[in-house]
Order: C-alpha cells, then structure tokens, then sequence
C-alpha cells in the first residue's frame, strides 16, 4: 500500500514545530527517525493531514550533563547514543539495554525519543527510562512541562503526551558508577520485540543495596515496575539475599498476557526465572570483585 495523502513541513525550531502541532488540532504526526512512522503511515494505520520533521534540529539532539545526571535530547539516533562515551560510563544498563533495540540498520534512524514516546510494552527504551527514574521534557504553545517516566504510559502505545505536545528531552538521574546493572530479554530472534525482559541497576554501598530500580518489558500493556522487589532489597547485605523470594515479589508487579507470540504462564514462568538468575550472578559478581 501506499500512504494516505500529508503535507510536509521541515520544521525550523522546537517553537515553529509546536506552533504546527497546535494549528493541526491533532491532525499532524512527528517524523524524527521514522523507523516505525513510516512503515504505520505505508499500511494506512496512521493518517496524519501533515508531517512535521524535527529529526535535524541541533536543540533535540546530544548527551550532555544536566542536574546532576544526563539529558539525552529526544531525536538523538540510538547508534550515536550507543556510541556515546559519556552514557558508556555513566549509565552502562542503558547502553546494554540500547544495544538490542530493533538492528544495527534501524538504530542508525531510529531515535531515543521516538522509541520512548511511542510506548511500545514490549520495547527496552521505555521500561529503561522507568528503571531508571528517569523524566521527560514535554514543550507546547502553552510552555514546557516535565513528567516522570512511571506516569507517562497508560497503556499499549498510550502516553500522556498531548496532541499538541512534544517530546523534547529525557532527563536520566546520576547513579553510581559501579552501580550493578541488570538486563536479560527473551525474544524469538535478535531485534525482536521481547517476549520477556527486564532492565535495572542496583547502588550498593559497604555490602548493602542502596538503591533498586528494576522494570519489566513484555510482561504487561506498559513497562512495568518491580516496586515491591526495588523495596525488599533496599537495605539488604548482598551475601543473604533470597533471590526466589525477590523474584517472586517482581513478577506480583507484573500483569502479563496471552497472544500469538507467548502465554501469560509462559512469560510468568521464564519471567520469574530470567529475573532470579539475573539477579543471583549480578550479585555473585560483585561479591567476587
């Protein structure tokens, strides 16, 4: 098929394309990367009246400190973030985490932004941003607001973004630099959406965890955050850990579900797995060092 027909505006600045989302009443459609835009827009699933490119703009792109952690502009490209020393060091699960979004061919498009705002359950970038506490700079005509990654999503490719709304930044707080980080997915092939996936990191200080933040993918309509595991291991000594029992208390947060890929049992099961053996050998490796 071919796309419904759009007008097509390159936009000059986030204020020029703000300006347009508000004049087209929702009718207008963000183009950063278009890795996943283009292919909806081709099948007519979505037919936007007007596309507003803001993939070249300089004030949307880069890695730069900012409050203490890292300010990611939102149509950084995944490969540039991957790329990039300072996320390297200073939050190594993200680059982990990015390096299995989608292909190497799709990642020198796609972009951070875009994989965060569209929600997909089952993608690494939004249940990173929630692990990871991280926030987001939301720009319209009516001015700029921030939200926190865990109330951003509502559902299956549902966000609080408004329509006239913009993605503009995400804000990741600093962790420590040997935090211990956590990453396992389950998928069909590589660059497959997971059928299971986890993504966190673990701050720990003298032999205790300071601080958790842990999220699942693939296992409900939104990331979804193990909050009752980040707080039974807060305040925990590393060596007397039961890992079962934390495992068990992750996936209680999780609300998996049937389809055509995998079973709501399924994704439990191996759920409950991935998390206690991950945990287990992130532990047994700082024990070690």
């Amino acid at each position: 098929m071919k796309p419904a027909p759009f007008d097509y505006v390159r936009a000059t600045s986030i204020d020029h394309s703000c300006a347009l989302l508000a004049e087209a009443g929702g009718g207008a459609q963000l183009l950063a990367g278009g890795q996943t835009l283009m292919p909806l827009l081709a099948l007519r699933m979505s037919q936007p009246f007007i596309l507003i490119d803001i993939g070249h703009l300089p004030e949307l792109q880069g890695v730069a400190p900012h409050a203490g952690g890292l300010r990611i502009g939102a149509a950084t490209r995944q490969a540039d973030a991957l790329a990039n020393p300072l996320l390297a060091r200073a939050l190594p699960v993200f680059v982990t985490a990015l390096a299995h979004v989608g292909h190497h061919q799709t990642r020198n498009r796609g972009t951070i932004g875009g994989s965060i705002a569209l929600g997909e359950p089952a993608a690494e970038m939004p249940a990173t941003a929630v692990a990871l506490g991280a926030s987001m700079t939301l720009r319209s005509v009516r001015g700029a607001r921030t939200m926190a990654a865990d109330d951003l999503y509502l559902g299956p490719y549902a966000t609080a973004i408004a329509p006239d709304e913009m993605l503009v930044a995400i804000d990741y707080p600093a962790w420590p630099a040997d935090a211990v980080p956590l990453f396992r997915e389950v998928a069909r092939r590589p660059g497959d959406f997971a059928l299971v996936g986890l993504v966190g990191a673990l701050a720990i200080a003298e032999g205790r965890i300071e601080r958790a933040g842990i999220a699942w993918f693939g296992m409900g309509p939104t990331p979804m955050r193990a909050r009752q595991a980040e707080q039974a291991l807060v305040g925990q000594a590393i060596d007397r850990i039961d890992v079962q029992a934390i495992a068990d208390l992750a996936i209680a947060d999780s609300a998996p579900f049937d389809d055509g890929h995998a079973s709501a049992a399924y994704r439990r099961s191996v759920g409950r797995r991935i998390f206690a053996s991950s945990l287990a050998q992130a532990l047994d490796r700082r024990l070690a060092a």
